[in-house]
């Protein structure tokens, strides 16, 4: 099985060989091409230079009087250019060379008659290849007729040539030293590709040992993030702590949330197991039975109510708030009906009353029967906290695009470090936990969650013994 490992280190010695390759190709076919014009342009002067010598002999006739002094010429300008140079009569016989030996390969020899009617035609060729008769391996060849300047007639051919064999070596000397430099760079680039990769492999196999440290249960396993890795890579590790914050604080809130639903089970299960008990075996006393018999009742109703909400908020969570229920109603007249409901409740607590509503309907878009909900809820928790002969405010204004509803109520200030545990599930404050036997803890939770289900939110803050609940929905008209 292939690894990232692997992959990456193939990918990056297959194209950094890649390169070498075409780099090395194409420098080369560069480099031929340079050397190929550049000897062109060399013998061209060569034989240029010559011809100058030659015709300047010719001019004052001495060119065949003094062959020994345009030897000398010959001699010399192959010399210095490393180059053979002949001058034949026009019909290719080998009257002159540039080697100083007496009986060397140009004595008594003819060139090609092709080759020499070509210079003569045209004046001047170059050709690249074997010189017919003279020489067998692939020279460079540059010829020039000579001309009287008496009757414009070719008196000669002078033709400058070298082996091809000085450029190939030249070609193979330099391909040698780029083979072995290319093999140095590669060598070099692999070490650093092979460390570079190897590193890379190890930070992702830290992602992924965590990974399985955290599906094994380590709730606290977390990635390092910065050091040697790239962006990429912190970018993985932070995603990757990230999501295993959220799961381990969603495991620790299901943790919670299991022994709470155990506790709220177990209370009203123990409470009606112990009296049910009671009354078989005769310990609680028949006249009492009817008196036990409600309590159980009692019980058996605050487990529905515990069922049904908690069956409620999995609807909500898992479907949220559909757009076919939501319509448009008045916000103030939902307020008007759920207090309307709190009547005898507000006049057994002697609570004072005060609603600031606006005189005109505000009217918004949502469930109608979740947002009574929402008020309902916040309206008995307001009422249950209240002190006896407090206030109960309620208030409703219109405030740039959103609908803000207010619900205040005097009574115990909440401490600051519990304000966010209030719409927990179950959360409920200790002080109340054992007197509160209508509760289940979950009325404030179903609250922020059907306001989360609209796309809104909710806040309260505990003053100075004044408590306020706030939320806003969405104004239309």
């Amino acid at each position: 099985m292939k690894t990232t490992f692997s992959r990456l280190f193939t990918i990056i010695a297959s194209l950094i060989l890649l390169c070498l390759l075409l780099l090395g190709v194409t420098f080369r076919t560069m480099l031929s091409d340079y050397l190929e014009t550049e000897k062109q342009q060399t013998l061209h002067n060569n034989a240029a230079s010559l011809l100058s010598l030659a015709e300047a002999y010719d001019a004052i006739g001495e060119l065949e009087n003094r062959w020994g002094g345009f030897r000398i010429g010959l001699t010399t300008a192959a010399r210095v250019a490393g180059t053979d140079v002949l001058f034949c009569d026009p019909e290719g016989n080998i009257r002159l060379c540039s080697c100083n030996d007496i009986g060397c390969i140009h004595s008594g020899k003819t060139v090609d008659r092709a080759m020499i009617d070509e210079i003569v035609t045209d004046g001047e060729d170059f050709t690249v290849g074997t010189v017919g008769g003279i020489y067998d391996t692939p020279h460079f060849v540059e010829g020039m007729a000579v001309t009287s300047q008496l009757d414009g007639s070719v008196i000669g051919v002078i033709i400058v040539s070298a082996p091809k064999e000085q450029i190939s070596g030249m070609l193979m000397q330099t391909t040698t030293i780029f083979f072995y430099v290319s093999l140095l760079v590669l060598v070099v680039a692999m070490i650093a590709a092979f460390l570079f990769s190897r590193s890379q492999a190890r930070s992702i196999q830290s992602v992924a040992k965590a990974a399985i440290r955290f599906g094994h249960g380590e709730l606290d396993t977390r990635v390092a993030v910065g050091g040697r890795n790239t962006v990429e890579v912190d970018d993985l590790a932070t995603a990757f702590n990230a999501m295993a914050e959220s799961l381990a604080t969603a495991e620790t809130q299901r943790r919670e949330f299991v022994a709470n639903v155990s506790h709220e089970l177990k209370t009203p299960m123990t409470t009606i197991a112990g009296f049910m008990d009671g009354m078989l075996d005769g310990t609680i006393p028949p006249e009492q039975h009817r008196h036990y018999m409600q309590i159980v009742s009692d019980e058996v109703r605050r487990l529905s109510r515990l069922v049904r909400s908690m069956l409620e908020i999995s609807r909500m969570q898992s479907q949220g708030i559909s757009e076919d229920k939501k319509r448009r109603f008045d916000l103030t007249e939902t307020i008007g009906q759920v207090l309307i409901s709190f009547e005898q409740r507000i006049n057994r607590k002697h609570i004072h009353v005060e609603v600031q509503m606006p005189d005109r309907s505000v009217y918004t878009r949502a469930d109608p029967d979740s947002i009574t909900q929402v008020v309902y809820n916040l309206t008995d928790n307001a009422i249950k906290f209240c002190n006896e002969g407090g206030m109960l405010r309620i208030g409703l204004e219109p405030e740039g695009g959103k609908a803000r509803v207010r619900v205040q109520n005097t009574g115990p200030t909440v401490d600051p470090e519990e304000l966010p545990l209030l719409f927990d599930r179950f959360h409920k404050a200790d002080k109340s936990r054992s007197e509160d036997r209508e509760g289940v803890g979950l009325g404030l939770y179903i609250v922020k969650t059907i306001l989360n289900s609209h796309g809104e939110d909710i806040s309260v803050t505990s003053d100075k013994g004044l408590t306020t609940f706030t939320f806003t929905l969405p104004l239309v008209r």
